[in-house]
């Protein structure tokens, strides 16, 4: 067994980008996450790989931008106000269908709000964070662990299917200190016969750009674009089921709010409530065909989130209506604690479910 190491959240996922390859990191410090760009500052150069405290978040995500298009690995953090100046060039970057990995750790808002824990950024990240039609893969780690695994997981899709992914944690998960393995070997490098990388007779000049002022053109590059996003929801669907097998009620939550309901399911099993959850791991794609699958079986879903109500549009939509969705939540910073989440469940387990 790897040794663990007692770690941050936010550290985490700075050394397991370092362990997968990346050697760039633009950003620009915001609470809660500049841990991650203190331990970059520390370790790049040590390395020989690129820190760079860029001048504003704006600076940072086209900086992200140019060393994405020579092919190599990448990587921008920061907290929600921070993401939502990435914005434009998120969309950039997926309109030049170049790899990067972006990190949001998630604040309350909206505009600057406050400085705690939050999940009300889940709108902007699933449905691409920026303007034009396109997505991001976004992945909802719920322990220090998977911080570090998500990093890892989020730069190999990245690569795998030129585009940005993008590790969606929150305040908690930055901060908290849990045991972690950085066992981490690098995957191996995928030709990118695209990228910039110098004039070589062999080929023609490649030119990255998102602009496509041609209509015609301008429509397949976006089909084509959404043609691999389907591959995507067909094979990268991540998520967990935690005591589903009997479930009458089913939870469904992402990170801190997901260690939380498991907690309260627990204390409801004890008490006779059949309850489980289903933890989606990739918010996009979305874990669609279990939550289908769970409604021919429970006679409710209660969403838990820290927002006024974002994931749970989800939970509906997969689950088309068939059963009453309902809503736990806490919001600015605050976070749900296991005996809401237990009173909720005893709420509509004594409804029967219905709303």
């Amino acid at each position: 067994m790897a040794d663990k190491a007692l770690m941050k959240g936010n550290e985490a996922i700075a050394e397991a980008a370092i362990m997968a390859g990346c050697r760039f990191y633009f950003g620009y410090p915001i609470t809660p996450q500049t841990e991650i760009a203190a331990y970059m500052a520390k370790r790049m150069p040590k390395i020989g790989g690129t820190f760079l405290q860029a001048e504003s978040e704006v600076a940072a995500i086209n900086m992200v931008y140019g060393v994405a298009s020579t092919g190599m690995r990448v990587m921008t953090s920061s907290s929600s106000p921070g993401i939502s100046l990435k914005a434009e060039g998120l969309s950039y970057l997926a309109g030049a269908d170049l790899p990067s990995l972006v990190v949001n750790v998630q604040r309350g808002g909206p505009g600057l709000g406050g400085i705690q824990p939050s999940q009300s950024d889940y709108f902007q990240a699933t449905r691409g964070g920026g303007h034009g039609d396109y997505h991001m893969i976004v992945l909802a780690p719920a322990s220090v662990q998977e911080m570090a695994d998500m990093t890892v997981k989020g730069f190999d899709l990245a690569d795998k299917y030129r585009m940005t992914a993008m590790v969606l944690a929150d305040g908690t998960m930055g901060q908290m200190m849990e045991p972690v393995s950085l066992d981490i070997k690098p995957s191996d490098p995928i030709e990118k016969p695209w990228a910039v990388t110098g004039t070589q007779k062999a080929r023609k000049h490649n030119i990255i750009n998102s602009l496509s002022l041609v209509p015609e053109e301008l429509e397949q590059l976006n089909i084509a674009r959404y043609e691999r996003y389907k591959l995507i929801e067909e094979n990268e669907v991540m998520y967990e089921e935690y005591m589903m097998d009997d479930a009458e009620y089913c939870i469904v939550a992402f990170g801190i709010a997901a260690r939380v309901s498991k907690n309260a399911i627990v204390e409801a099993r004890k008490q006779g409530i059949k309850v489980g959850l289903i933890r989606p791991i990739t918010l996009w794609p979305f874990p669609k065909k279990p939550l289908l699958a769970a409604a021919d079986k429970v006679k409710a879903f209660m969403s838990v989130e820290l927002s006024m109500g974002q994931l749970i549009e989800d939970v509906q939509i997969a689950t088309q209506f068939k059963k009453p969705v309902h809503l736990c939540n806490r919001v600015g910073g605050m976070i749900v604690t296991p005996e809401q989440v237990l009173a909720k469940i005893k709420e509509i387990s004594e409804n029967g479910g219905a709303k």
